[in-house]
């Protein structure tokens, strides 16, 4: 038997107030600490108190021996409404859907979506190690000790199936290496060229050093609440047109090269009565570039295999004519564990309401934002995408 209704809209429910707290490489603070730090940010600016917020969702992964629930005596808030999202890259469209459900049912007038990590010295190495009963049984102790290794497999094989170079995944780290030079909190400050990205160290091969993202400290937040309200204080608010989500999914694929999106991309679409080409910027999950790639052909902007050819012709600078991760992404602005899935939804919540200062695509109306999560020994388990609008369009 096959069950299945149509979804209900997520009309008069929107996102505002998103708030970015300065990345740094090492931290000695808690990730307590730089939780906090967001969610205050994104209250203060929203005009609101902590009293204001009576719904909560959490992602990180350096909060232990703490969860959301004991956050809330750290941070003295109160919620009837309370979510802890373990999904890593996918935490924040994960976090806005349920928020955005609690709100609309009643459970919860605001809703904040915070996520956030520390990086002490070691607490990478300590991360990886207890990741996964996958990355403690049958990776960690045999020397591959993160993701590295699996994404390599992942590039090499996507490589050999559609032909893709390291030029195809250096316009992307170029392209996004540009746009974090307007970004003035990415931790990266320098341009990179071709050449330096063909030149740089091999890390797990076919990966090279400026594939991988670097680790900080940082955290990211945004509220989620009714548009009426949003409206009577004066916020500038993003509409949720459509969300998709999934998990485990193509479980049977010997090695991945799709994810969840594939599964429900025309929903996505369709519940946001618009198509990729109405698109005006799109912020994928790019802890490596061959995820980037997955997402593209993924969320239809080209076919499967087409990536390589897709970069090849599209600027997918804030200037070009197709605007990509306009922050500079994990890539060039850094990962902030868990926040690293808030990325670029927060940037994307910006840029629909015109208040993404130096990164603000002209003209920008819908966005696009995708997450992917929680690599399992060979592949990722989690993913996810939503299609923001403007205020604007009322």
């Amino acid at each position: 038997m096959t069950i299945r209704h149509k979804r209900q809209a997520y009309d008069g429910i929107v996102a505002v107030s998103p708030a970015s707290v300065p990345y740094q490489r090492f931290s000695k603070e808690a990730a307590h600490w730089w939780i906090a730090r967001a969610l205050r940010q994104s209250i203060t600016a929203a005009g609101l108190r902590p009293g204001h917020i009576d719904g909560l969702t959490v992602s990180s992964f350096t909060l232990f021996p703490d969860s959301a629930v004991g956050l809330t005596q750290h941070l003295g808030l109160s919620p009837r409404w309370l979510d802890d999202i373990p999904m890593g890259g996918a935490c924040g469209v994960a976090a806005l859907r349920r928020a955005a459900r609690a709100v609309q049912s009643g459970d919860a007038n605001v809703v904040a979506c915070v996520a956030g990590d520390t990086n002490h010295v070691d607490s990478f190495r300590r991360m990886l190690s207890s990741f996964s009963r996958f990355a403690q049984d049958a990776s960690y102790p045999y020397g591959a000790g993160g993701p590295n290794a699996c994404f390599a497999l992942l590039t090499d094989h996507y490589m050999r199936q559609f032909g893709a170079t390291r030029e195809d995944f250096g316009r992307i780290c170029v392209a996004q290496r540009q746009n974090a030079l307007r970004n003035p909190h990415a931790v990266m400050k320098s341009p990179l060229t071709m050449e330096q990205y063909l030149g740089a160290r091999a890390i797990s091969d076919p990966i090279a050093l400026f594939d991988c993202v670097m680790p900080v400290a940082g955290a990211e937040a945004f509220l989620v609440m009714r548009e009426e309200d949003a409206k009577s204080t004066g916020l500038p608010y993003a509409h949720i047109r459509s969300t998709i989500e999934r998990h485990n999914a193509f479980a049977d694929d010997p090695i991945q090269m799709r994810g969840g999106w594939e599964m429900d991309v025309d929903e996505l679409y369709a519940m946001a009565g618009l198509k990729p080409s109405d698109m005006d910027l799109v912020q994928t999950y790019d802890d490596y570039p061959v995820i980037v790639m997955m997402q593209l052909e993924d969320l239809g902007f080209c076919g499967k295999g087409e990536a390589p050819a897709f970069v090849r012709a599209h600027d997918l600078t804030i200037g070009g004519d197709f605007p990509h991760n306009t922050s500079g992404g994990q890539l060039s602005a850094g990962q902030p564990g868990a926040a690293g899935g808030f990325l670029g939804l927060v940037e994307a919540i910006r840029q629909v309401t015109g208040k993404a200062g130096p990164t603000q695509v002209p003209g920008a109306r819908n966005a696009l934002a995708s997450g992917f999560g929680m690599i399992n020994f060979d592949r990722g388990l989690c993913s996810g995408a939503i299609i923001l609008s403007g205020s604007g369009d009322d």
